[in-house]
């Protein structure tokens, strides 16, 4: 068992919002792993991460990363899952879309969001430029396809990632 398509992309790239509109075009079921942590330990994953550490948060998130993997639906992964080599090697063999969203669209998205520890910082927006150029070499190597969500409402993104899927089921 293989999800239809694994997305990935920084805080407020739209993984959850295209995740759930994806899932909905295809009739399935959408997994998002910050969901699962979250789930499994009664609390955001902002908290998560600051009570644990990022050491051992992407320990956790390698394990149910692997773990939503075994989904024939819809994966969405939290921004930081591809700088876990293992994340990585594990998204070799599936579709990946990376949502690519700039600086200050990401930053726009998440303002007052308590829930991105990364992101919740006196200059957000230069925090946001570094998380993107320490993360964009990651999702571009994981990824088959790279969608512009800037400005682009979520029906136009959705449509580009069903004509990818469909294109790759049917060569």
């Amino acid at each position: 068992m293989s999800p239809r398509v694994v997305l990935v992309g920084l805080p407020g790239s739209g993984k959850t919002t295209i995740g759930k509109r994806l899932a909905n075009a295809l009739r399935t079921s959408v997994v998002d792993t910050d969901q699962l942590i979250e789930k499994r330990y009664g609390k955001s994953c902002g908290e998560v991460f600051s009570e644990l550490g990022e050491e051992e948060f992407r320990r956790i998130e390698a394990q149910t990363v692997a773990d939503a993997l075994n989904t024939d639906g819809i994966v969405s992964l939290g921004g930081g899952a591809v700088v876990t080599p293992s994340n990585r090697k594990l998204l070799q063999d599936q579709r990946v879309v990376y949502l690519h969203v700039s600086a200050e669209e990401g930053v726009r998205r998440t303002a007052g969001s308590d829930s991105r520890p990364l992101l919740n910082v006196d200059d957000p927006m230069s925090r946001y430029e570094q998380l993107l150029e320490q993360r964009a070499a990651y999702y571009e190597e994981v990824a088959n396809l790279l969608v512009n969500s800037d400005g682009k409402e979520p029906h136009r993104v959705v449509t580009d990632i069903l004509q990818f899927i469909d294109d790759v089921e049917h060569e």
